[in-house]
């Protein structure tokens, strides 16, 4: 757990205004509903992204924050979450969320957008002044995540990722991770994880985006192409263009669990290895680097890997498997035994020889793991830690680590070899072109700037 502790402890000695206690400067809402000694004080929200899990999350914001602002490109999906008679007429429609990061009198935003545009959002809204909710998967590069951090660490405001399993769930992510870290399951552990696998579709013809729908916006940073339905909304997450498939969509909450229990946290593995099987739209001569630069084009498909079994290795000897299947979950097994956690259980025969002083003593230490608080709600856990100015249990420096082991597994089926990592510097080991795919060249004028 030290591992975990040790990236907020360099974010205290960095930040302006944190206090040694981890806890930042008393802070005032800026907006009209400010009153400093008030506990009982709502902030004003915003919400941008308004897709199946935008709207849940400005929903979720909006039971403890007044809700007076929302965009989304597809303007229509805006007008529904502002119309839909929850927010007494307040919640004002943008098609630009640069309209909504203007306003003075919003305080916290939340973002679900596609996962191409969280991070030029979040660096935006923290230099607006914003603290910020944002959806996972956080980032589309590993670079990304080195750029928010700063960003972070420059404004000091604070920062939550939509990881909810290290909130909600009976905690039981939480009790497995104080067990694979307590040593109780053995000194050399491997983390399984089951993400599940991705579609193959199309190749599907071009036709013109709906009239609500400004198209060149929503491609923001990625390379100009006609519309297709099937790129749009919901099934942008099969397009590594866009996103990163099961790899970052289940990756980005599996993957994080297991890195934690693994201690982790601050860090990540230095080789990863693995196969995978694509969909039939890559060309014999298929070249990453100039694929995302736009200038090598695909069938127009899903692109996103179908099958796969990935190895990462971390410096101590310890493994993390990450598979398509059979089940989705996390497995943790050490020589002293194994468990299973996913969603809806918490099994193995170490769960089933814990005593009742056991099971105290687990309870305590998620109340330890989970910062001094009592998990339950994420949403609220936000909130809560925003009226306090501390860090969330799901902040953007374990996250942007748990998304470079995402990437990691991305690239080391594109490139068909083992990768060597080195977490410390965060680079490829003697690999210029892996090296090159950090990042990727954004189109202007939505590129990040920092």
């Amino acid at each position: 757990m030290s591992k975990g502790k040790s990236t907020r402890r360099g974010f205290l000695k960095t930040s302006a205004g944190i206090g040694a206690a981890g806890v930042l400067a008393p802070y005032t809402w800026t907006s009209s509903y400010a009153k400093a000694q008030d506990q009982n004080d709502r902030p004003n929200v915003a919400s941008i992204g308004l897709g199946g899990m935008g709207s849940g999350d400005g929903h979720s914001a909006s039971r403890f924050a007044d809700m007076v602002a929302c965009a989304d490109v597809d303007r229509r999906r805006a007008e529904r979450f502002a119309g839909d008679g929850r927010f007494g007429g307040k919640c004002q429609v943008y098609s630009d969320y640069h309209k909504v990061l203007e306003r003075k009198d919003v305080d916290v935003v939340t973002i679900g957008t596609p996962d191409h545009w969280h991070s030029k959002i979040v660096i935006d809204a923290l230099k607006a002044g914003k603290d910020v909710q944002c959806q996972k998967p956080l980032t589309l590069t590993i670079d990304e995540g080195k750029q928010i951090c700063k960003v972070v660490k420059e404004t000091g405001k604070i920062m939550h990722i939509g990881t909810q399993q290290r909130s909600e769930n009976g905690a039981m992510f939480l009790k497995a991770v104080v067990l694979a870290l307590s040593g109780r399951l053995g000194k050399k552990l491997t983390a399984t994880c089951s993400i599940g696998g991705g579609p193959r579709g199309g190749p599907w013809e071009p036709s013109q985006p709906p009239a609500e729908l400004d198209w060149d916006f929503w491609l923001g940073q990625t390379p100009k192409v006609p519309y297709t339905s099937q790129r749009c909304h919901g099934n942008f997450r099969w397009w590594l263009e866009y996103s990163g498939g099961k790899m970052t969509d289940w990756g980005a909450h599996h993957i994080d669990i297991a890195q934690w229990g693994l201690g982790y946290t601050d860090s990540g593995p230095v080789e990863v290895e693995g196969e995978a099987t694509f969909p039939d739209v890559y060309p014999a001569d298929f070249d990453p680097v100039k694929f995302f630069a736009g200038g090598q084009q695909l069938r127009n498909g899903y692109n996103t890997a179908c099958e796969f079994r990935i190895t990462c290795t971390y410096e101590n000897g310890n493994k993390m498997i990450v598979r398509d299947g059979p089940d989705n979950g996390i497995w943790f097994e050490g020589e002293e035994g194994k468990i299973f956690v996913n969603r809806g259980r918490l099994t193995g025969a170490p769960i089933e020889a814990l005593t009742s002083a056991d099971k105290e003593w687990l309870d305590q230490e998620v109340v330890k793991l989970y910062l001094g608080m009592q998990p339950g709600d994420h949403m609220r856990h936000f909130f809560d830690c925003l009226k306090q100015r501390k860090f969330t249990i799901s902040d953007p420096f374990t996250h942007h680590r748990t998304m470079t082991s995402c990437h990691l597994c991305n690239l080391a089926i594109l490139l068909k070899r083992k990768l060597k990592w080195d977490p410390v510097r965060e680079d490829f080991v003697g690999d210029q072109e892996a090296s090159a795919l950090r990042s990727r060249p954004q189109r202007a004028p939505y590129a990040i700037e920092v």
